[in-house]
């Protein structure tokens, strides 16, 4: 009986796998056939719009346009990159490529050299921030895109370039000779002692070097006595996972978990641990992050956060908690596509924007308060999934008036330090320079004489009001107040150089001392009065405050402990 049982019940399961294995092959079959019919239709209207659209079209132009727009409807991270920007995607991920060593930027209808890096070719031949370019090697750049003039500074390293410019101050046409090279730009452009006792470390990506540089500044600046040290990650949109990990390990113990990713393959997902000896798993740490820091500097921040190795002082991070895998095409393209999610050590996934889930008109709304979930760091501290790493002490980052938003956006600070730097041969030390009253009235006067005028987002704000409160006859009744609003509000240009003096000054500054000292000159004088940097050299230096953090009686989480 028993045995006629168990053949029955085999039966039935074999029965349930098969009409399983069948149901699933039907509906892979389903599935292809779909994808089939609709790649189908594809070629079918774009043969038709090929042969029978009223005007010449571009197919490669096209095709990408619309692959563009089919990916868009994922996520802004699952791109086409095609074979023509396969070099633009290799300086992300290693900081290299072969050209002159230069940012170029777009100012009106003219490509200007914004600013050459120090020791490479655009440096060596004398090219100057403000410099517009006129020729290269013979071909006009004028009204060419950035990407255009790009494409023909860069290219085979070792090709000798002759770049004709036009510099802001002087009459004549310059021609400079150089020639093009494999330029590695750091992932580390800056490190120092910013005290006595505490070390400050500068990361602004994660590329396939970045650990190693990370590690050669620890090792020097422990050499320069550094007791403790700040990782500033504050802009830093990420980069590749490996890094991360990497940087991770270099202050925590072997076996320590760091992330963990989860997706649609199983066989995909993984855990990733420390591997290998700390370089130093007791040195105290202040890891500094804002809005900007997304990706992999959220895995290093979270990660130092939720093992309770450092403290994580300034803003709330971006909130990607997503990972791409980059896949091979043919014609030598690729799919950078989002693969899975990723998992801090306490087990949060801090992606803020749910594009599994849009809204009607196809924006992307957060993950709702009501599915934000309580997470433990090691040493039990409330953290929470959802929207980025929230910092242990939260300071915020300083705002610019719409005065001085406007001067950078129309290239006023950038035009006069050029025009500054082409007729001054040297100034003061980053550290010492500063903007005489003289010469901030000097800078008054140029913005004057260039006619230049700006809106503020207030005033717009206050006429669409004013033009509801007309609609729905309030108007006449509040005339008095709209009109002391207005008289505050509406921009004006002496009482607002007098007002926001100071932020203007340290901006021009600032970008007169990069003229010089170049970009280390002008790290040195924008950590000179940072809020945030002061802040964490304050906290590392004071050991109660330091342990009152990590063990949650002092900073936002003891805050979220008394609720």
């Amino acid at each position: 009986m028993k045995l006629r049982k168990k053949s029955g019940a085999i039966w039935l399961l074999a029965v349930l796998l098969f009409c399983s294995a069948a149901f699933w092959g039907f509906n892979r079959d389903e599935r292809n056939f779909e994808i089939s019919k609709n790649l189908n239709i594809y070629y079918t209207l774009f043969r038709e719009l090929n042969l029978f659209y009223v005007d010449e079209i571009d197919p490669g132009d096209l095709v990408k346009k619309s692959m563009d727009a089919m990916l868009t409807t994922l996520d802004p991270y699952t791109t086409y990159i095609s074979e023509s920007e396969i070099e633009d995607f290799k300086l992300m991920t290693t900081g290299e490529y072969a050209g002159i060593g230069s940012l170029i930027s777009k100012h009106k209808d003219e490509v200007i050299i914004a600013e050459p890096y120090e020791g490479f070719p655009a440096f060596k031949a004398g090219l100057k921030a403000g410099d517009v370019l006129l020729e290269i090697n013979g071909t006009s750049v004028s009204k060419k895109s950035t990407d255009d003039v790009s494409s023909l500074l860069k290219g085979q390293p070792n090709v000798p370039l002759t770049i004709k410019i036009k510099r802001p101050g002087v009459d004549k046409i310059m021609e400079k000779k150089l020639v093009r090279e494999n330029i590695q730009l750091k992932s580390v452009p800056y490190y120092g002692m910013v005290s006595d006792s505490v070390g400050y470390i500068l990361l602004n990506q994660f590329t396939d070097k970045a650990s190693g540089e990370i590690k050669a500044a620890l090792k020097e600046l422990k050499e320069q006595n550094a007791k403790s040290i700040v990782l500033d990650l504050r802009g830093n949109p990420g980069g590749l996972l490996d890094q991360a990990i990497e940087i991770v390990n270099l202050f925590v113990n072997k076996g320590e978990d760091i992330v963990s990713t989860k997706g649609k393959v199983s066989q995909w997902d993984k855990s990733y641990t420390a591997t290998k000896t700390p370089f130093d798993a007791e040195i105290p740490i202040a890891v500094l992050v804002n809005r900007g820091s997304a990706s992999a500097s959220e895995i290093v921040s979270g990660a130092i956060q939720d093992l309770d190795r450092g403290v994580v002082i300034g803003e709330r991070t971006f909130g990607k908690g997503l990972v791409q895998t980059t896949r091979n095409l043919t014609y030598n393209a690729k799919l950078k596509v989002t693969t899975a999610k990723y998992y801090i050590p306490s087990g949060r996934c801090i992606q803020a924007l749910d594009y599994s889930h849009r809204n009607e008109d196809g924006s992307v709304g957060k993950i709702a308060d009501s599915l934000i979930t309580e997470f433990h760091t090691k040493n039990g501290r409330s953290v929470f999934d959802g929207g980025g790493v929230l910092p242990d002490l939260k300071i915020e980052s300083e705002r610019y008036s719409s005065l001085t938003i406007n001067l950078i956006r129309n290239f006023m600070v950038f035009d006069y330090a050029t025009l500054y730097a082409n007729s001054h041969d040297k100034i003061a030390s980053s550290k010492e320079f500063k903007i005489s009253d003289q010469e901030f009235e000097k800078f008054s006067q140029y913005i004057k004489e260039q006619k230049f005028v700006y809106e503020s987002e207030s005033t717009e704000i206050l006429d669409a009001l004013k033009k509801s409160a007309k609609e729905e006859k309030y108007f006449d009744i509040s005339t008095n107040e709209f009109d002391a609003l207005t008289a505050k509000l509406t921009p004006n240009l002496d009482r607002d150089l007098t007002r926001f003096k100071d932020e203007i000054s340290d901006l021009l500054a600032h970008e007169i001392i990069k003229r010089y000292y170049y970009q280390n000159g002008g790290i040195e004088y924008s950590l000179k009065d940072d809020k945030t940097l002061l802040k964490a050299i304050e906290v590392l230096e004071n050991k109660t405050e330091y342990l009152g953090i990590l063990d949650g009686s002092i900073g936002l989480h003891a805050l979220n402990k008394q609720k």
